[in-house]
């Protein structure tokens, strides 16, 4: 606010600085009162720049309108003589007519531009601001150079490389056959659905590629679903609401060895956590394993001792020079050894040729061997189609089975009470079928600690 004051002081003292306002005061007359603006709401409250607003006001108003300053324009610019329009000569020599005051109203009313004309005209006489960005370009500075190298380089007679080389470059000749379009009125031509789903591509494979516009083929992998399982799975007949009997007999005996695997696995978890009150501590084994390594310490230093002087003297025995005798008796064994495993392979390589017949049976045998193993992976295969995987770190969990006993069997359709739930069903289906992992309901874990206080009034009670 004091630059703007400053400015507008400057700008009064100037001689001949003009306002188009009337009401324009002195910036300078007048005593300001002294107020305390120490704080931020008695600044607010006793600041006044309505004055230099007025003035900021006032030059834009005056570039708006003739484009600058008063002060700065000169006389020719704002001021102008009328004499009138200038006449022909034909004019000149024609008797001026008076027209009446009427018909020349009417003319000035007809000749007068239109309200909604006037508003879209421009009436700022400021030049709109220069556009940079319009005038930048990317790698100018680079691209004027090499312009102004050709240039010189085209001065002196020399051809640039990259222009000689597309000069010496051989055309290549290549025959393009056009594409044959068959006539409409072709009764011959094959049918083509317009509905259809697969598209009729007309053009260039190797065009379709390189734009990519062709569809990208779809793997066979994924054709394949993770499961043979249906989606939805038919219940037994004995879980209808009105079974039969041995229907119902059946899905109850299902339902009874599914709980009694279940009870096996708890007893045997219970067994192996079970305590043998043979294997409990008492008094007597406590004092045993107390005295363990007091008494044999001196066995074992004896004996590590021998064991030091035994390897002491084997080093010396090994440190002993072989002499010429042991050495070619050494290596006489050692080639009687080799002729030996040679004739032995050798006696080898000719029993095969009378077991030739146990041979084949043996590799016929084998053949067989690995068929049958071939199937049995194949059936296994299969069947583990029909089984859920191991997706997760977790195992699949089958649902529990929905069974009444025969005393909570409904006498109708309407004393039925539903159970289960249809969401864990379609759940348990999808992990069943291998589309989505086992999972668990997420624990609620509390970040902070439940802090307990007791209130102020129940501390003045107790």
């Amino acid at each position: 606010m004091a630059a703007a004051r400053r400015l507008k002081r400057v700008a009064a003292s100037q001689p001949g600085f003009l306002t188009l306002k009337s009401n324009s005061t002195d910036l300078l007359s007048g005593r300001r009162k002294r107020v305390n603006k120490n704080k931020k709401k008695s600044w607010n409250k006793h600041s006044d720049i309505n004055d230099v607003e007025e003035f900021l006001n006032d030059i834009r108003h005056q570039e708006r309108t003739t484009g600058g300053l008063l002060a700065e324009k000169s006389d020719d610019s704002l001021f102008f003589l009328d004499v009138g329009q200038p006449l022909n000569d034909a004019q000149r020599d024609k008797p001026v007519e008076e027209e009446p005051v009427e018909r020349k109203k009417r003319k000035g009313r007809v000749s007068r531009p239109l309200r909604i004309d006037l508003i879209l005209q421009q009436d700022s006489l400021i030049p709109p601001p220069k556009d940079v960005l319009a005038y930048q370009q990317p790698n100018a500075k680079k691209l004027r150079r090499s312009a102004q190298r050709l240039e010189q380089l085209a001065a002196k007679g020399v051809v640039p490389r990259k222009q000689r080389q597309l000069l010496n470059r051989r055309p290549v000749e290549r025959t393009t056959l056009k594409a044959v379009t068959e006539a409409n009125n072709n009764p011959n031509r094959d049918y083509y659905d317009i509905w259809g789903q697969e598209l009729k591509d007309l053009a260039d494979p190797w065009y379709l590629q390189q734009t990519c516009k062709k569809r990208v083929q779809r793997p066979e992998r994924l054709n394949e679903k993770p499961s043979t399982l249906p989606a939805v799975e038919v219940i037994a007949p004995g879980g209808s609401y009105n079974p039969e009997f041995f229907s119902h007999q059946a899905l109850l005996k299902a339902a009874h060895e599914v709980e009694v695997v279940k009870q096996k696995e708890e007893d045997k978890i219970k067994r192996q956590l079970a305590v043998n009150k043979e294997d409990t501590a008492t008094m007597e084994t406590i004092f045993h394993e107390e005295l363990e390594g007091l008494v044999e310490e001196e066995k074992e230093e004896e004996e590590e001792l021998k064991d030091e002087e035994d390897v002491a003297v084997g080093a010396i025995v090994l440190a002993q020079k072989k002499t010429e005798k042991q050495r070619k008796k050494e290596r006489a064994l050692k080639i009687k050894e080799q002729r030996r495993m040679a004739n032995r392979r050798m006696n080898n390589r000719q029993q095969q040729l009378f077991q030739l017949r146990s041979i084949k049976a043996s590799i016929k045998q084998q053949d067989q061997k690995t068929k049958v193993n071939q199937i049995r992976r194949k059936a296994k295969q299969e069947a583990e189609k029909s089984q859920p995987r191991r997706l997760g770190k977790l195992k699949f969990q089958p649902q529990d089975m929905e069974v009444q006993l025969s005393g909570e069997l409904a006498e109708s359709l309407r004393q039925l009470k539903p159970e289960g739930s249809i969401l864990k069903d379609r759940f348990k289906s999808l992990q069943k079928r291998n589309l989505i992992e086992p999972r668990e309901r997420a624990k609620f874990k509390r970040r902070h600690k439940l802090k307990y206080v007791e209130k102020r009034a129940f501390k003045e009670i107790t």
